[in-house]
């Protein structure tokens, strides 16, 4: 029953969606960072509903009204991730300093541009997809939560011993591929659907691997390890590619 309830214990984790359940044994938490891209599968299906819905409205006031869904769905937790690494990364080179960044909850010039940039960049995107944003925020959702699986794998955690996310993201390989099953599992349907193509699909997969290797570099160079801030600036990240590359004209379509 773990793997179920860690999928719950995922829900409750990045999401303000009421699940309940808690409390969660840890080895439930252990098997919730295996869940995350099902948690943006689902996430990315609510939105697509409301993006058929908003559709009247055109495509840009659409896309802005699901952006904004997608920050009250998620308590703008990776976006929190994104601007604090952000800051961190960007105002200093010192690795005390990077800490102590991290733990600030006020956001800086460096965290309000990429904060700024994220919005724009995905509601522009969403917007240029029009109605195929209803198969991409589903598809974008999930792939973009498997970078971040992968860097708990491979990078050790070097927050605080009683940091909150300290338990969940206790990724094993067996996570990791899980994770990765579902976005294989939700890039098929498409497929089979005639909905994305082979090389559109191979594309997508090469540039979200890019955005993890990178930013794994980067944090491994500047901190040793990663932190739940680094985790949610990946997601961001891979996010933003997903949608680039889905948007992206000429010979992927």
């Amino acid at each position: 029953m773990a793997p179920l309830r860690g999928a719950r214990a995922a829900f409750a984790f990045l999401t303000r969606v009421p699940v309940g359940g808690h409390p969660y044994a840890e080895t439930e938490l252990a098997w919730a960072s295996a869940q995350f891209p099902l948690v943006g599968l689902v996430l990315g299906g609510i939105l697509a509903a409301l993006h058929r819905l908003l559709w009247p409205v055109g495509p840009l006031a659409d896309a802005a009204l699901v952006v904004a869904a997608s920050l009250l769905l998620t308590g703008a937790l990776h976006e929190d991730g994104l601007a604090d690494t952000t800051d961190a990364l960007g105002g200093t080179h010192d690795r005390a300093r990077v800490l102590e960044i991290l733990k600030d909850s006020r956001v800086g010039t460096f965290g309000a541009c990429a904060l700024l940039v994220s919005v724009v960049a995905r509601v522009t995107l969403l917007a240029q997809l029009g109605r195929s944003a209803a198969w991409a925020l589903p598809l974008v959702g999930c792939s973009a939560r498997v970078g971040p699986v992968w860097q708990m794998v491979a990078l050790p955690y070097v927050s605080g011993a009683h940091a909150k996310s300290r338990l969940i993201v206790r990724a094993t390989l067996p996570k990791a591929l899980t994770a990765s099953a579902w976005f294989a599992a939700a890039a098929a349907a498409l497929f089979a659907r005639h909905l994305l193509s082979g090389q559109r699909l191979a594309v997508l997969a090469a540039a979200l691997a890019a955005v993890t290797l990178v930013t794994s570099w980067r944090y491994a160079r500047r901190l040793g390890g990663i932190t739940g801030d680094f985790l949610g600036a990946t997601e961001q990240l891979c996010e933003l590619t997903g949608y680039l590359v889905l948007a992206w004209g000429g010979p992927f379509s």
